[in-house]
C-alpha cells in the first residue's frame, strides 16, 4: 500500500533489526511502528533512532490510545499517532502531515 502510494519502504521484524536497518539507510525520513511491538517497543525503537538522527518523523500505530504508555511514551514525546483500525486513506492523510509535502521514503518497523 505505501509502496504503491509512492514511498519507498524498508521493513523490519523487530526492532533491533529496524534499528540496523535504519542505520544501512540514514536517509530515511520517518518511522512507522507499532506502539507495541516485539522485543522493542516502539518509543524504544524510536528514541534509538532519534539518538542517531534528531529530526526523523515518527508515526505510532496503535489500539490502544489511552494507556498509560501511549500517553507517557508517546504523546509527551510529540511523536504521532494514528488509532487502530484505520482506513487506507486515513494513513495516507496522516503520513503526509507528519511528513509534510516532501516525504519521498518511509521506514516500516515491527507489525507492518
Amino acid at each position: 500500500m505505501l509502496t504503491r502510494n509512492g514511498y519507498r519502504v524498508h521493513t523490519a521484524d523487530n526492532g533491533e533489526n529496524a534499528i540496523k536497518l535504519f542505520q544501512a539507510n540514514p536517509d530515511t525520513e520517518l518511522l512507522l511502528s507499532d506502539v507495541i511491538s516485539p522485543g522493542m517497543s516502539g518509543p524504544m525503537i524510536a528514541d534509538e533512532i532519534a539518538a542517531i538522527k534528531p529530526d526523523i518523523k515518527v508515526l505510532f500505530m496503535t489500539g490502544y490510545d489511552g494507556t498509560l504508555i501511549v500517553q507517557r511514551h508517546v504523546i509527551e514525546k510529540g511523536y504521532a499517532v494514528i488509532v487502530k483500525p484505520f482506513t487506507l486513506d486515513e494513513l495516507s492523510t496522516r503520513i503526509r502531515a507528519v511528513l509534510g509535502a516532501e516525504g519521498t521514503q518511509m521506514d516500516s518497523s515491527p507489525g507492518q
